[in-house]
């Protein structure tokens, strides 16, 4: 992309993770991650909570990303941060230790939109590990807690959302109904696990029939819990005794409808190059039906790797990057929002 070096900080404090990371270009230097471990025992993420830990970790986060990148602060370029979407109390720390340190050291500060930086992770680049990011453009399907959206990539800033959830997200319909199987927090990867043991097949829930490429799974939530709560009247073991199966036909229910809705958006548009970002992305399920379809349809497809489809500040960084080339800088008045899309 360019000649010079350009080295980007990036802070993501979007929810329950604060991260930092240090990219040169599209190279990653460092990418620190600390967890919030406080919120599995109530069974989800608690706002308060977690903006109170993003104001404990931040310091130590950015100081160990800096020192593991082997710079000095003082070789930053500019600092990009997480300005939404996400919890609002985690976004305020972030935003303002992001202002904060672009006054102190008189650089450009440069806002990321969350999910613009789940694609964007797609493109970062890893020493002594090949370089094979996706060809534009391509169908990048963006599935975690909060967002399932089938999304167009013209360019590395040029994205147009086709298709999204228009209730509740795949990670969500995943976490809750692992929360009423009495699963801990977060589910989905407790579900992964499960399924693996367990027959797909076993038992039939709701797919809701949605026009066009959007999303719905908020019907498939009210069908398990209803078909759980039916079964248990009748043997209050059930959900212990079919545990496995239940996870698997759960999770391939809701790759089922993921999938339907991405071969939709690849017929309609003709593109063969595919990707997956965000969370759930991590499913071992969701990632070996994709590769069954890429064989089938002959898609060129693209999985990234596993700690950058969960939160973190490299994706950010590699997102600021590529901002700092079109010189799209942002003021210190700007404020992060709970909302948004692409």
């Amino acid at each position: 992309m360019s000649e010079k070096r350009i080295t980007i900080l990036g802070i993501e404090s979007s929810c329950d993770d604060t991260s930092a990371a240090v990219i040169q270009n599209e190279l990653i230097l460092s990418n620190v991650v600390a967890n919030q471990k406080v919120h599995e025992e109530f069974g989800g993420v608690v706002p308060e909570l977690a903006s109170r830990a993003h104001q404990q970790n931040i310091i130590p986060v950015v100081d160990l990303a800096i020192k593991r990148a082997g710079i000095d602060r003082t070789d930053i370029d500019a600092v990009a941060f997480t300005r939404g979407p996400g919890l609002l109390g985690s976004l305020l720390v972030g935003t303002s230790f992001a202002k904060g340190f672009s006054l102190s050291l008189d650089i450009p500060l440069i806002e990321v939109n969350h999910l613009q930086g789940h694609v964007l992770a797609l493109f970062i680049r890893e020493n002594g590990i090949e370089y094979n990011p996706p060809k534009f453009p391509f169908l990048c399907l963006l599935v975690s807690g909060g967002n399932s959206q089938i999304i167009l990539v013209r360019d590395y800033l040029n994205m147009e959302v086709i298709g999204q959830t228009i209730d509740d997200a795949a990670g969500e319909a995943f976490d809750k109904c692992a929360k009423v199987m009495g699963l801990p927090y977060p589910g989905g990867p407790h579900v992964d696990r499960l399924a693996k043991e367990g027959d797909p097949n076993r038992f039939e829930f709701s797919r809701p029939k949605i026009p066009g490429l959007d999303y719905s799974f908020s019907g498939l939530k009210t069908n398990f819990l209803y078909f759980l709560r039916d079964q248990i009247k009748e043997n209050e073991n059930f959900v212990e005794e079919n545990k496995a199966d239940l996870c698997a036909s759960l999770q391939h229910t809701i790759i089922e409808i993921l999938l339907s809705k991405l071969k939709r958006a690849a017929k309609e548009t003709g593109i063969k190059e595919i990707t997956i970002a965000g969370g759930v992305s991590a499913n071992s399920g969701l990632r070996n039906a994709l590769k069954n379809n890429a064989a089938k349809y002959g898609w060129n497809l693209i999985i990234p790797k596993f700690e950058y489809t969960m939160d973190n500040a490299a994706m950010i960084a590699i997102s600021g990057y590529y901002k700092y080339l079109k010189q799209e800088f942002t003021a210190q008045d700007t404020v992060p929002f709970a909302r948004t899309q692409l």
